[in-house]
């Protein structure tokens, strides 16, 4: 977050602040799993919710454009509640007659998404591992050891942005713009 603040104010201005003991203590239990710790952390810090008043009641998730990357966003307590709600399934996992290797697991808590809920990225609270789920094919487990692992990936690609070796994305007026 500091590297977004120094590459793009703009952006990192328009954030909401972070989430609540009470309010992830709430989504565990409405979920039925604990968030893995990093993720608990990072939510702590910043719960991207974007307020109630600017949803876009077609969309089956919401976050703020342009960050991390231009098709997805970190999701807030609430986006990543009502996605994970529309991903788990009775019995734990799909397909049930795959549970080795399922499309989706009720340990995998979403934390980015593209605007459909289709693609995005999970830490399983399992052991902390990031993966990532398309719709329509296979899931990936364990892309990142850590949410930490993958915090660093996108830390990466915001210092290729600042120092001009990203070339699709640059910055103009204080915001990261995609092409």
């Amino acid at each position: 977050m500091d590297l977004l603040r120094q590459l793009a104010p703009a952006d990192h201005a328009d954030l909401p602040g972070p989430a609540t003991e009470q309010m992830l203590a709430d989504a565990e239990e409405r979920m039925g799993v604990p968030l893995p710790q990093e993720l608990r952390a990072w939510l702590l810090r910043n719960s991207l919710d974007p307020p109630e008043e600017d949803g876009d009641d077609g969309a089956a998730c919401r976050g703020f454009a342009g960050f991390p990357d231009e098709g997805s966003f970190f999701l807030g307590v609430r986006a990543m509640e009502r996605l994970y709600a529309n991903r788990s399934v009775p019995g734990g996992f799909d397909p049930p007659d795959q549970p080795d290797h399922p499309f989706w697991r009720n340990e995998w808590i979403p934390f980015l998404s593209d605007q459909d809920g289709w693609a995005g990225r999970f830490a399983d609270v399992r052991d902390g591992r990031v993966g990532r789920w398309t719709v329509g094919e296979a899931t990936t487990t364990g892309e990142y050891a850590s949410l930490a692992d993958y915090f660093d990936s996108v830390a990466e690609t915001l210092t290729r942005i600042a120092e001009g070796r990203c070339p699709v994305c640059e910055v103009v007026g204080g915001r990261l713009v995609w092409s």
